[in-house]
């Protein structure tokens, strides 16, 4: 009985409520990272509207791969950016601890510790950076046991004492805490 409730439901779907991965697509900010869908009835943002939001990353891309985190901070960008937010009234922290650190490592680091392999990272991290808004927060415990100092990090990624301590003080000052 569920299986031909299940098969009546799909079967009454129009052509134009079936979506699927092909809806996703990049921009208008990153044209390589963060792909979105238009949601055409989605609530409007009301005028003013400034998000802060924080990120909270622990675990390491496979080398080669793009850390899901960080492209989730660039499609928070890309969405909100269609949905009529300019970029400027975006702001994204994201706390790096864990094994996440080493996705921001610089190369001498990073393939040191993958073979020489590259960090496929560096470039997202840059242009996250460039973009303004968007803060990297490395926690001090997890780079200092993992070997890491300030200079192996890529440019513009910031050292905090702790996780713990940076997602503190990001709340302290309007961030909120992402929990995708």
């Amino acid at each position: 009985m569920i299986r031909l409730l299940a098969l009546m439901a799909a079967l009454s779907l129009t052509p134009a409520a079936i979506s699927g991965p092909d809806d996703f697509t990049y921009g208008p900010v990153f044209s390589e990272y963060g792909r979105v869908a238009d949601v055409p009835d989605a609530e409007v943002l009301p005028e003013g509207t400034v998000m802060r939001v924080a990120f909270d990353v622990t675990d390491a891309a496979d080398p080669g791969e793009i850390n899901r985190r960080f492209d989730s901070a660039a499609r928070f960008i890309n969405m909100h950016a269609r949905a009529g937010l300019e970029p400027m009234d975006v702001e994204v922290a994201i706390v790096i601890h864990g094994s996440a650190v080493g996705d921001v490592t610089n190369a001498d680091w990073y393939g040191e510790r993958h073979d020489g392999a590259e960090n496929a990272n560096a470039e997202l991290v840059r242009q996250l950076i460039d973009l303004g808004g968007v803060r990297f927060i490395v926690c001090g415990q997890s780079a200092t046991f993992q070997d890491v100092s300030g200079e192996d990090l890529l440019p513009g990624v910031e050292m905090a004492l702790s996780a713990m301590t940076a997602h503190a003080l990001l709340q302290q000052d309007g961030y909120t805490l992402n929990p995708f």
